[in-house]
C-alpha cells in the first residue's frame, strides 16, 4: 500500500518528492512515530498517579490527626524541592535494587552471598527490566513529583469551597467523612482545574526525560535520526539534521499544549455547571 502511494507521488510530483516520502516512511522513521505512544502513556499515566497522590496529600494536609497532617506537609514541601529528573533517575533504580535485594535473600545460597563480589550475587536474583517496566516506574515517578504540586493546588481549592455549604451538609446529618468526600471534594474541582492544568503542562514537558530510563521515546529517536548518517558503501547520507527533528518535537509539544488547553476549558465548563456565580456590583 505504502509503495503504491510512493509510486503515485513520484509520478505526480517527481523523483525528489517520492524519495523524500520514501525516506520519512522508512523503518526507523516509523519507529519514531510509533514511539509517540510512550510519551502519551507516560503523560496520562503520570497524570492519573499525580491526581491520586495529590488527593491523598491534600487529604492528609486537611486531617485533624497531627501525624497525618505532618506527613502531608512533609510530602508537599520536600518533594516539590527535588528536581524531577532526580526522581525519574532515583526511583526506578532504587526500586530495581530493592527487588533484587529481596530476590537475593530468597533465591541465592548463603555461599554465593558470602563470596559475591558484584551485584546481584547470583543470576536468579537478576531482574531484567523491559520497556513496560521502566514506563510503569516512570509514571509512578512523575506521579510522585507532580502529585506534590497537585496536592497543594487541591488543598487550596478545598479551602475555597464555601464553608456555608459544608456547615449545611453537617446540619443535615452527614458525617465529617461524608462532608469531605461528597461535598468538599466534589465542589473543589471548579477551583482546582486552573492550577491542575499548569501541573499537567509541567508533567507533559517532563515526559521528554523518558530516554534517561532507556526508553526509546520521541526525543531519543530524534537524536538518532538527526545525527550525521554515514555508511562506508554509500558515503554521507545526510549531515547533522538534529535541529530539524527537534523542531518537529517543538511543534509536537505546542500541538499537545493547544489540545490540552481546549480539554481543560471543556472540563472547566463542565465543572461549572450548576455552580452559583456571584456578580460584583
Amino acid at each position: 500500500m505504502l509503495e503504491s502511494v510512493i509510486t503515485q507521488i513520484t509520478q505526480w510530483l517527481g523523483e525528489d518528492a517520492g524519495a523524500s516520502l520514501a525516506y520519512i516512511t522508512n523503518g526507523k522513521h516509523m519507529a519514531w512515530y510509533a514511539s509517540v505512544r510512550y510519551t502519551l502513556i507516560a503523560a496520562v499515566g503520570g497524570a492519573v498517579c499525580a491526581v491520586l497522590f495529590g488527593l491523598t496529600g491534600a487529604a492528609l494536609k486537611q486531617s485533624s490527626f497531627l501525624p497525618f497532617k505532618w506527613i502531608g506537609d512533609f510530602y508537599t514541601t520536600i518533594v516539590r524541592g527535588v528536581p524531577d529528573v532526580l526522581f525519574i533517575l532515583f526511583f526506578p533504580l532504587a526500586f530495581e535494587k530493592t527487588v533484587e535485594f529481596v530476590l537475593a535473600r530468597f533465591t541465592c545460597s548463603s555461599e554465593s552471598l558470602a563470596v559475591a563480589t558484584g551485584w546481584p550475587p547470583c543470576d536468579a536474583a537478576q531482574w531484567y527490566l523491559r520497556t513496560g517496566d521502566y514506563l510503569t516506574m516512570a509514571c509512578v515517578s512523575l506521579g510522585i513529583v507532580y502529585g506534590a504540586f497537585a496536592a497543594n493546588v487541591i488543598h487550596g481549592a478545598m479551602q475555597a469551597v464555601p464553608k456555608g455549604q459544608l456547615e449545611a451538609a453537617s446540619a443535615y446529618g452527614f458525617t465529617p467523612k461524608q462532608v469531605f468526600w461528597r461535598f468538599r471534594v466534589r465542589q473543589m474541582w471548579i477551583y482546582a482545574l486552573p492550577g491542575l492544568s499548569n501541573v499537567w503542562m509541567l508533567l507533559l514537558k517532563a515526559t521528554s526525560l523518558l530516554s534517561l530510563l532507556q526508553i526509546a521515546d520521541i526525543v531519543q529517536w530524534a537524536g538518532r535520526l538527526g545525527s550525521a548518517n554515514y555508511f562506508p558503501g554509500v558515503g554521507l547520507v545526510h549531515p547533522d539534521w538534529r535541529w530539524k527533528y527537534y523542531f518537529v518535537l517543538f511543534l509536537f509539544f505546542i500541538l499537545m499544549t493547544m489540545l490540552s488547553e481546549r480539554f481543560f476549558e471543556m472540563l472547566q465548563r463542565r465543572a461549572s455547571r450548576g455552580m452559583a456565580l456571584v456578580e460584583s456590583n
